[in-house]
């Protein structure tokens, strides 16, 4: 499905984790939503994997995909849900100011703007109510209002990142593109955009032009 009639618009990209989050939301929402007596018995069943990923022969997305199968299978929908919500609220305190101030400055000039993320739609939902902007992350599975663990899109990385979105924006209806992000995970969409920013790496976030103010005559 494609936006259309955009023309002079832009689109802004906002990566989540390590960009407009200074941590990393999903650990946090495990710790958040889970009791630690429930992640360490699970943390148990999984740890060849997760030193093995510390050795940098696991990858990160399958790591992610287990760890949220073995945290969150057979969890109630509603109550985490719940604590999503709460957990959403929180991590407004926890935002990069500079970077949120930008992405409240594309929404100023009637921007598109986009939470583009790896990280799952359970709480990053509300993250983007909250904030009134668009999503596209890693979808997770509910039967029976129960979560199976399971993911119902691969892991939105990478590769990943610049096919969802090129699923859902037609980019030549925008004008500009801008891109921001932290890692190796978002140079396929840094790559897609006019302007691309990358934390730790470029010094000064890409300008915006001003908002021109339309004068009664």
């Amino acid at each position: 499905m494609y936006a259309t009639g955009k023309k002079n618009k832009n689109l802004a990209l906002f990566d989540f984790d390590g960009t407009l989050c200074k941590k990393d939301s999903f650990t946090g929402f495990i710790f958040y939503a889970l009791s630690k007596r429930h992640i360490v018995k699970q943390g148990i069943k999984i740890l060849p994997w997760i030193q093995a990923y510390y050795l940098n022969v696991y990858s990160a997305p399958a790591m992610r995909s287990k760890l949220f199968r073995a945290m969150f299978s057979n969890a109630n929908a509603l109550e985490l849900q719940q604590m999503a919500q709460e957990y959403a609220v929180n991590l407004m305190n926890q935002l990069n100011q500079p970077l949120l101030k930008q992405l409240k400055q594309h929404q100023a000039l009637g921007d598109d703007v986009v939470l583009v993320s790896a990280s799952v739609d359970v709480y990053l939902k509300p993250v983007c109510e909250l904030l009134n902007i668009d999503l596209i992350c890693t979808h997770t599975e509910q039967v029976n209002k129960i979560y199976t663990g399971q993911y119902t899109t691969p892991d939105c990385s990478s590769e990943q990142k610049r096919q969802r979105i090129l699923e859902k924006y037609h980019l030549t209806d925008y004008a500009v593109i801008y891109a921001y992000g932290n890692s190796h995970e978002d140079k396929e969409m840094l790559a897609m955009a006019h302007y691309a920013y990358m934390v730790g790496i470029n010094e000064t976030i890409p300008a915006l032009p001003k908002k021109i103010q339309q004068i009664a005559i």
